[in-house]
């Protein structure tokens, strides 16, 4: 059964997804997706933002969606944001949107959570672990907006299944997303450039809008630089900025 089966028809999933991520059948066959989990051990801060913080800001995936998220703002989410540059920048020039923010590193979660505590921002929610009970968490056309910026590569030939882009997660993307939602996805590996576009273009749900190559050679305005986009400028490596677009229809 499709997901969504017409403009407006939703699949009876957005009925069960109201209230927990129940699923009849646990995906524990998944890859991870994503590397170590903490580099060093922290320090007095860094533990005390751990500690006393991130339950302020925490979802609860056992809990009722709609309990969590505010009904009456824009739901922007982005997935493994790192050092947490991008997703405070936008949290801060956007205060009446409500940002989701995932990430399983744990030193990535504290700099967000001391971003948050220096600006004093409000509009942050954090899901501290893997992108994929969270999507699964989340209600159908619910995310106006979705960032996914330098994911891990996965370089090695042997290790190219666990990267994060492909046909599952896309078909979660395509059922949270509004109609008319943008989709950034950014890389500086051009191998995985084209496994996006690989993923991407043929699936109902998304459309590459881009007219010529300055579409995504060019980073705009509104999408500021993160740690790691900074290190492949300064290693010279080529980067990639696709902005997608959920489709209002899918037939």
């Amino acid at each position: 059964m499709s997901l969504r089966t017409g403009c407006g028809a939703v699949a009876p999933h957005a009925q069960r997804n109201e209230m927990t991520d129940t699923d009849d059948h646990p995906h524990t066959s998944e890859l991870r997706s994503f590397g170590r989990r903490r580099a060093r051990s922290f320090g007095p801060r860094q533990q005390r933002l751990w500690d006393e913080n991130l339950s302020k800001f925490a979802l609860e995936l056992t809990q009722p969606t709609a309990a969590q998220i505010p009904p009456d703002r824009d739901v922007w989410l982005e997935i493994g944001f790192g050092g947490a540059e991008h997703m405070l920048w936008q949290a801060e020039h956007n205060p009446g949107v409500t940002l989701i923010g995932c990430e399983p590193f744990e030193d990535g979660v504290v700099k967000a959570l001391g971003g948050i505590e220096d600006r004093g921002l409000t509009n942050i929610r954090l899901h501290a672990d893997d992108a994929r009970p969270l999507l699964r968490w989340l209600l159908d056309a619910s995310v106006a907006r979705a960032f996914i910026l330098f994911p891990d590569p996965w370089p090695k030939k042997k290790h190219v299944k666990r990267r994060l882009i492909g046909t599952p997660l896309l078909a979660e993307l395509a059922r949270v997303l509004k109609p008319g939602a943008e989709l950034r996805i950014g890389t500086d590996i051009g191998d995985y450039a084209r496994t996006i576009l690989l993923a991407v273009m043929p699936h109902p749900a998304f459309e590459w809008p881009a007219l010529g190559p300055e579409d995504w050679r060019i980073r705009g305005d509104d999408w500021p630089q993160t740690r790691y986009e900074q290190k492949a400028v300064r290693e010279g490596r080529a980067r990639y900025y696709f902005r997608f677009r959920r489709k209002d229809c899918v037939t």
